[in-house]
Parts: C-alpha cells; sequence; structure tokens
C-alpha cells in the first residue's frame, strides 16, 4: 500500500503533468490561428475572437469545475474533463469555415477548466505551509503555452500542414488522461462536507476579498494569456518574423510564465500574498510603460536642414522586456492562489473557480481587444497600453483595500489592549 507521502507527490506530478498538456491544447491556436487566418483571411479582429473563444469557455466552466471538485474529488474530475476534449481537438482538423472553427473552440476550450480542478485537488494533499509551493508546481503547467510554441511550428513546419496538429494534440490528451488515472489518488476527508449548500458557495461571487484576487488575477493569468496568444503574430507582424522564429522568442515569455511559477509559489510561503503581489504589479507596469511605446519616425528641422529620427524598442530589448514579464507573471499567479488558499481554506474549489474565471475571461476580452485596437488605429502596441491601464487598477485597488485592512486591524488591536 503506498504511503501518504507517495500519493502526495504522485498526484502532484501526475495532475502537473495533465494540467501541462491542458494548457498546450488550450493555447494550441496561438500557433494553428496564424494558418488559418492565412488561409481564410480573417482581419484582426475575427483573429482575436478565433483565438479566444477556447479561452472563453474554459474560463466559464471553473467555477463549476471548482464546485464539482470540492464535492466529487479532482481526481474524477480531471479524468472526466480531459477524456470530454479528445474528440473536440482531433475535429478542429477538420474544419473548413470560421464557425467551424469558434464551435469546435468552445468545445476545445474545456481544457482550460483544469486549472479550477487541480489547484484544490494538490493544494488539499499538502500542509498549509507548502500549499503555496505545492500549488506553485502544479500551476508551472502554464508551461504547456510554451510547449505548443515549440511543437506546433515545429509540426506545420515539418508536414507542411496546421491540420496534423490537432491529430496530434488529440492523441496527446487520450494518453495523458490515462496516466493521470493509473497515477494518481483519491482521498474522501479532501471531499466538502455535504452540509456545504450551493448557495453558500455561489455566494463568494459578492465576497470583496473574492473580487479583489480576481481583478490581480485578471491582470497577472488573464494578461499572460493574451499575450501567449498574442505574441507569435505580434513578432510576424512587428518584426518580420518566420513562424517558426517567432514562436521560439514568443517562448522567452511564456517558458518562465509557467515554470517559475513554483518559484512564486515559494516566495508567497516565504513572504507573504501581498508583499509578492506588490511587487509584481510594479514590475508589470514599468515594463508595459516601455512596450506601449510604438515604432516612432520623427523629423525634426534643424538649421542645417532635416534630422531623421527611429525611436522603438528594437527586437532584443523588446524581447527581454517580455522575458521579465513573463517571470513576474509567472510569481504574480502564484502568489494571488496564495491569498486563496489562506482566506478560504474550506472553499479552496469554488473561490478557485470564482478566481480562474476572472483570469480565464481576462484571458477570453484581452485577444479581441488587441485586434479591435489594432484595427482601429493600426498600432500593434495598443496591446500594451491596454494592459498599462489594467495595471494602474490593480496598483489602486491595492493600495486603497490594503491601507482599510490594515487601518481596521490596528483598530481592533487598539480596542483589545484597552479591554
Amino acid at each position: 500500500m503506498a504511503s501518504e507521502t507517495y500519493k502526495r507527490y504522485s498526484v502532484l506530478f501526475a495532475s502537473t503533468l495533465s494540467f501541462t498538456v491542458c494548457f498546450m491544447v488550450w493555447m494550441m491556436l496561438a500557433v494553428v490561428g496564424i494558418k488559418v487566418q492565412q488561409e481564410m483571411g480573417f482581419n484582426q479582429t475575427q483573429y482575436g475572437i478565433l483565438v479566444a473563444l477556447p479561452v472563453l469557455s474554459g474560463a466559464l466552466v471553473r467555477v463549476p469545475l471548482g464546485i464539482l471538485t470540492d464535492k466529487y474529488g479532482g481526481r474524477i474530475v480531471m479524468f472526466a474533463l480531459m477524456l470530454i476534449t479528445v474528440p473536440a481537438i482531433f475535429l478542429m482538423g477538420y474544419a473548413t469555415h470560421y464557425w467551424h472553427f469558434l464551435a469546435i473552440g468552445l468545445l476545445m476550450g474545456l481544457a482550460g477548466g483544469s486549472f479550477s480542478v487541480g489547484t484544490p485537488y494538490v493544494a488539499r494533499w499538502f500542509p498549509k505551509e507548502q500549499q503555496g509551493l505545492a500549488m506553485g508546481v502544479f500551476g508551472a503547467g502554464n508551461a504547456g503555452s510554451a510547449i505548443n510554441k515549440f511543437l506546433a511550428a515545429w509540426l506545420i513546419t515539418t508536414y507542411a500542414t496546421w491540420e496534423i496538429v490537432p491529430t496530434v494534440y488529440s492523441a496527446i490528451m487520450l494518453a495523458t488522461a490515462l496516466i493521470f488515472w493509473f497515477t494518481s489518488y483519491s482521498d474522501p476527508k479532501h471531499l466538502v462536507p455535504s452540509n456545504v449548500k450551493l448557495r453558500e458557495q455561489l455566494a463568494l461571487l459578492a465576497d470583496p476579498g473574492v473580487l479583489r484576487y480576481s481583478q490581480y488575477y485578471s491582470v497577472v493569468f488573464g494578461g499572460y494569456v493574451a499575450l501567449a496568444l498574442w505574441m507569435t503574430k505580434y513578432y510576424v507582424g512587428e518584426y518580420g518574423m518566420s513562424l517558426q522564429m517567432a514562436a521560439f522568442l514568443a517562448a522567452c515569455y511564456s517558458l518562465p510564465g509557467g515554470v517559475l511559477r513554483a518559484f512564486g509559489g515559494y516566495l508567497s510561503d516565504k513572504f507573504g500574498a501581498y508583499k509578492v503581489t506588490w511587487a509584481v504589479m510594479w514590475v508589470c507596469w514599468v515594463c508595459f510603460f516601455l512596450l506601449s511605446y510604438p515604432q516612432t519616425n520623427l523629423a525634426i528641422q534643424t538649421k542645417t536642414g532635416v534630422l531623421n529620427m527611429h525611436i522603438g524598442l528594437n527586437v532584443v530589448f523588446f524581447t527581454i522586456l517580455m522575458f521579465i514579464v513573463g517571470i513576474a507573471t509567472a510569481v504574480g499567479k502564484a502568489s494571488v492562489f496564495k491569498f486563496v488558499a489562506d482566506d478560504y481554506p474550506t472553499n479552496i474549489g469554488a473561490v478557485s473557480g470564482i478566481v480562474g474565471l476572472a483570469g480565464g475571461l481576462g484571458g477570453f476580452l484581452l485577444p479581441i481587444m488587441f485586434g479591435a485596437l489594432e484595427d482601429w488605429t493600426g498600432i500593434r502596441s495598443t496591446a500594451f497600453m491596454l494592459l498599462y491601464g489594467t495595471v494602474c487598477v490593480s496598483l489602486i485597488w491595492m493600495h486603497f483595500s490594503f491601507k482599510a485592512k490594515q487601518n481596521s486591524n490596528i483598530t481592533i488591536q487598539k480596542a483589545a489592549d484597552q479591554s
């Protein structure tokens, strides 16, 4: 019989592997969609909708999946979810019309809901002081985005067709589901007691703390997903890269945004969720400010004639800034869920579903807004201008909400001292 420690780490391994593959599938259109757009002639807004719809369905199912995980356990829910997505992934290779891609994308996107299953499933196997790190290791499955860029670009280049990608991915998903089932475990003690009602869990939607953490997550996760979907195309359009080179450089952002999430969990356990999240928001604020500046040509009239100047980020500096953003969002994704584990220990599934929904909706809406802004202005860097604004909102909200919380705690402490 397997020991408790063995089960704990086996569950962590199986869940992380499964989430990595689910995230890879969830981001598939970030590469495949470029070829589809070229074949079908979509504009930027249509492309944004195409790549974002799987993110929408993955976001919408996060709340019910989190609740189901609390009630029935993560093992059965994760296994069933992966099996359900296999046919949709396979059928993507046979889509021939725009609406086909949209409909199949919605079904395929259910894989994105795996996060709200694995987070509570993994967390409950570990003691409180290790939950941040454990959830961070699991969340490192975000690296599936980078794996998708390498693998999908290689498959398209090697076989000279994008249709091979859904076929390969459906086989990988099926194999992973079977591996997960035979290497994971269940524990009835991890289930939420039956006396906790559904309406009590849904009431968390109005909780100020849940709303606050949802907004933070819509930035660090929603922004991460949106940029993971958009960056390959951005490199192709802004810097004239080939698909393979664009996918490789885009992975420089996606890879640290995934694998360093475990490091973010460690930092959150050590320094606390507030300090880590606050630092993350400031790093993103500076980077998005620099990334927002568009390529600009200036003609300056001087005494001796016209001086022509070009101001803009070259591909090296741009990639370095995106790498820094990838690290920051990785740490931020872990620190936000440290907030959740600390403040809602008995409702991790429901709250992680709500917060994950907010992050997923951010990942859905932002690519569409990126495309619409680019169609409207003709300026690609408007994507970063938008993200800069969202980070400003987070910083202001964090400052005033936690300042009020600190003042309240001081008042309570003074009253306790006086009594």
